[in-house]
């Protein structure tokens, strides 16, 4: 993007040094220099944008003052037209200027679309494209479904002996004699005056 706003529309070489020249003669090397630089700066801020627009006309403000196109009910004037100027275009803009009536509905149609490429129904049609993206979804959710229970069946060995009811009491009997979290864990639950659950 550097490149292209360092490649972009300046203005001559001749019209800089005629600007600084003037500057010079005004205030001095200085204010040349620093004139020099606001100049520069002003003709290179959206130039990457201007760059990528090719020919086509700006014709209005836009998205935060880019000369851009979207289709948006937002802002429902692009910056700039949607294609740029052939001369069958001016001739239907000639003939626009005159009797709307003399002219026809492909002939308005083709100016439409010469500013605009869609319409707001066009746009704000709801597309089907979010049946797309649930197929993809739930294709992705099964396939890593189904690689979970793989893994556990092939991959992980059998459950490791503290698993079985003995040692899992056993843990449980060194908890209560701990007294571990005796505030809200199991060792709450445990009457130890009379030795048995609450």
């Amino acid at each position: 993007m550097n490149s292209l706003r360092c490649a972009g529309c300046r203005l001559p070489g001749a019209a800089v040094a005629v600007i600084a020249g003037a500057a010079k003669s005004v205030g001095g090397a200085h204010r040349a220099r620093s004139a020099d630089l606001r100049l520069m700066r002003r003709f290179t801020h959206h130039d990457g944008t201007r760059v990528m627009s090719g020919k086509r006309e700006v014709v209005g403000y836009g998205v935060n003052g880019s000369p851009n196109y979207i289709d948006c009910s937002d802002f429902p004037f692009p910056a700039i037209r949607y294609r740029e100027v052939t001369p069958e275009i001016c001739a239907m803009r000639e003939k626009e200027q005159g009797d709307w009536k003399k002219l026809s509905l492909d002939e308005k149609k083709s100016l439409y679309r010469h500013s605009f490429c869609q319409t707001y129904a066009e746009f704000q049609y709801f597309m089907p494209e979010w049946k797309l993206a649930i197929g993809i979804t739930l294709w992705a959710i099964s396939f890593a479904m189904l690689i979970s229970l793989v893994s556990n069946v092939a991959i992980y060995d059998d459950l490791p002996i503290t698993y079985d009811d003995e040692h899992r009491q056993a843990q449980l009997r060194r908890i209560i004699q701990l007294q571990m979290n005796p505030i809200t864990g199991l060792s709450s639950k445990w009457d130890y005056s009379q030795n048995k659950w609450k």
